[in-house]
C-alpha cells in the first residue's frame, strides 16, 4: 500500500477526495459538543416545566390568601354576632299542680261568754285540756240574781193568793147572779178581777222562770266536745254580761275559747284564673312546714261561688280528718290543687318573656338569625308560663333576651340544659 506525502498546501488538503469515513469519524469525536444547539427540545420543556411550577404556586398563594380572608370574614361576623343562651320548652302535662297558702280553722270552734252578771268562783279546765258535752268549765257567783230570784217567787206566791180569792169571789158572785141577788155588772166585774189576777200570776211566773235561766248561767257548761284554747278569766273577776266590766260600749271578753279539733277545715285563696278548674268533690294535697314528708289529704268541700272584689280570689274550703291532732286550730298549711290543663300546651321558663306594644313575644333562634314569635300565654306560674300556641318543641328560646334585641338579629346560640317540669 502506497503512503502518501503530506503536504502543507491548505488547497490540497481541502481537497483529498481518498479521506475514507474512518477519517471523518475521528475529526468529529475530536471536536467539542454544543449541547444547547445540538438539543433545542430539552430546554423548551425544562423552560416549561418552571413555568408551570411557578404559576402553580402563584396560584396557591392567591387560594391560601382568599380562603384567610373568608375565615377571618367568618370569625369577624362570628365575634360581631351577640351570643345568647337558648332553651328548647318542655312539654306540659295533663295535669298541673297549684300550691297555694291554707288557713286552719276547726271544724266546730266558738267563744264562750257569761250571761250573768257576778264573780268567778273557780274554773275546771285550762288550756289544752278536752272536755265532753256539758261539761262544767267554771261557776260564777251572782248573789243580786239570787236575791231577786227569791223577791220573784214570794211575788209569785202572793199574786198566786190574790187569783184564788178573786176567783173564790167570782164563783160567789155567779151563784148570786143566778138567784138574782146581784146585778149582771156586778157579777162582770168580779169575773174581770179573777182574769187580771190570773193574768198577773203568769207574768210573775215568766219572771221567776227569766231569774232561774239567768241564776243557770251560774253555771258555765261546754256547748260540745272540744279542746279549751283560751281562758282569759281567773278565780275573783268581775263578770258582767257580754262585757269585760269597762262601761257600756267595750268589747266582749270570753271567758273560755272552745275548738273541735277531730274534723278542720282549710281554706286557700284560689286566683281568679284558676276559678274555673275548681270542683267541690276534688280532693286536696295538704303539707305543714314543721312535718313536710307526711301530707294530709283532704277534700273540696264548698267554694264561695264569688270572686272576692278586693283580692280577686276564690275562697275554697277542703276538709280535712284530724282524729290524730297533726293539725292544729290556725295553722299555716300549703294546700296542693291537682287541676286538669289543655292538652298541646308548653311550658317556658318566665325569663324568656319580652313585652313589646304588639303583645307577648318571644325570641326564637333559626339559622342563627333572631325572630321574634307572637304567642298566646295560658297560666303564669310565676317561674314558669303556660303556652297555649306559637312555639314548638323544638324552637330554641333565648333566655333573658336584651331590649336591644331586634327581628332578624344574627346570634350565636348557647343551648343550655333543661330543666325538669318540677323545678
Amino acid at each position: 500500500m502506497s503512503q502518501t506525502t503530506p503536504t502543507n498546501d491548505p488547497a490540497e488538503t481541502h481537497t483529498q477526495p481518498d479521506a475514507g469515513p474512518s477519517n471523518i469519524v475521528s475529526a468529529r469525536d475530536d471536536a467539542p459538543v454544543d449541547q444547547h444547539v445540538s438539543n433545542p427540545g430539552g430546554g423548551l420543556t425544562i423552560g416549561l416545566i418552571f413555568l408551570v411550577v411557578v404559576l402553580c404556586g402563584v396560584g396557591y398563594g392567591i387560594w391560601v390568601r382568599h380562603s384567610s380572608e373568608h375565615e377571618l370574614i367568618e370569625q369577624t361576623r362570628n365575634d360581631a354576632a351577640q351570643i345568647v343562651s337558648v332553651i328548647r320548652p318542655t312539654a306540659g302535662s295533663d295535669v298541673q299542680e297549684l300550691k297555694l297558702p291554707g288557713n286552719v280553722q276547726a271544724y266546730t270552734e266558738t267563744p264562750i261568754y257569761s250571761r250573768t252578771n257576778g264573780y268567778l268562783k273557780n274554773w275546771y279546765y285550762d288550756i289544752g285540756q278536752h272536755v265532753k258535752q256539758g261539761a262544767l268549765l267554771a261557776v260564777i257567783e251572782t248573789p243580786e240574781v239570787d236575791q231577786q230570784l227569791l223577791q220573784s217567787r214570794s211575788e209569785l206566791n202572793r199574786m198566786e193568793a190574790n187569783a184564788k180569792l178573786a176567783e173564790t169571789t167570782s164563783d160567789r158572785w155567779q151563784s148570786l147572779l143566778a138567784k138574782h141577788a146581784v146585778s149582771q155588772q156586778e157579777a162582770d166585774q168580779t169575773r174581770s178581777n179573777y182574769i187580771a189576777a190570773q193574768a198577773a200570776v203568769d207574768a210573775s211566773r215568766a219572771n221567776v222562770r227569766r231569774l232561774e235561766q239567768l241564776q243557770s248561767y251560774e253555771r258555765i257548761l261546754a256547748p260540745f266536745d272540744g279542746v279549751i284554747t283560751a281562758r282569759n278569766t281567773d278565780i275573783g273577776d268581775l263578770i258582767n254580761a257580754g262585757s269585760n266590766g269597762g262601761g257600756s260600749g267595750a268589747a266582749p271578753r270570753e271567758l273560755f275559747h272552745l275548738a273541735a279539733a277531730g274534723k278542720m277545715r282549710v281554706f286557700a285563696a284560689v286566683p281568679e284564673v284558676y276559678a274555673d278548674l275548681i270542683r267541690n268533690g276534688g280532693t286536696v294535697t295538704i303539707t305543714h312546714q314543721s312535718d313536710p314528708t307526711r301530707p294530709l289529704i283532704g277534700t273540696i268541700v264548698r267554694n264561695a261561688n264569688a270572686i272576692d272584689n278586693v283580692t280577686r280570689t276564690l275562697n275554697v274550703e277542703s276538709n280535712v280528718d284530724n282524729k290524730d291532732g297533726r293539725l292544729l286550730p290556725g295553722a299555716y298549711v300549703f294546700v296542693h290543687f291537682k287541676l286538669p290543663v289543655a292538652a298541646g300546651h308548653f311550658m317556658v321558663p318566665s325569663n324568656t318573656l319580652i313585652f313589646r306594644s304588639e303583645g307577648p313575644r318571644l325570641a326564637i333562634v333559626r339559622d342563627n338569625k333572631v325572630h321574634l314569635q307572637p304567642i298566646m300565654i295560658g297560666h303564669d306560674y310565676g317561674d314558669r308560663l303556660e303556652i297555649l300556641s306559637g312555639i314548638s318543641e323544638n324552637d330554641q328560646i333565648v333566655v333573658d333576651p336584651p331590649d336591644s334585641l331586634s327581628e332578624g338579629a344574627e346570634v350565636r346560640p348557647e343551648e343550655q340544659k333543661k330543666r325538669s317540669q318540677n323545678e
